[in-house]
């Protein structure tokens, strides 16, 4: 893989988990809306390298008719997912990045 294709794969990644953070957030806003239903995201691996994301509604049972489906363990361990995974690809940038200026220093020389 290139060093493109790596820091492509990696902004692909925060991409998706900053989707993944927002429907957490929605989620977590409408947990006290009657009737709400929890927003799924759906991360995919796509060819060559990256990831696809898809927003679905939980068809989950609700509790009670006038209450939503959302739990907020669920959420907040999402939420904490999310943060590793949004860490572990802003390394992998950060390092194809470094990759990048190491080979336009040898270039110059």
């Amino acid at each position: 893989m290139s060093i493109s294709g790596i820091t492509n794969t990696a902004t692909l990644g925060m991409l998706a988990q900053q989707k993944r953070v927002a429907n957490i957030a929605s989620n977590v806003a409408n947990v006290d809306t009657p009737g709400y239903r929890r927003l799924n995201t759906n991360l995919n691996a796509t060819t060559p390298a990256g990831v696809s994301v898809t927003t679905t509604v939980s068809e989950t049972p609700k509790a009670a008719p006038d209450t939503s489906n959302v739990d907020l363990l669920d959420e907040m361990t999402g939420l904490i997912g999310s943060e590793h995974a949004f860490a572990a690809n802003a390394k992998v940038f950060e390092t194809g990045a470094d990759m990048w200026d190491m080979l336009m220093s040898i270039k110059k020389d």
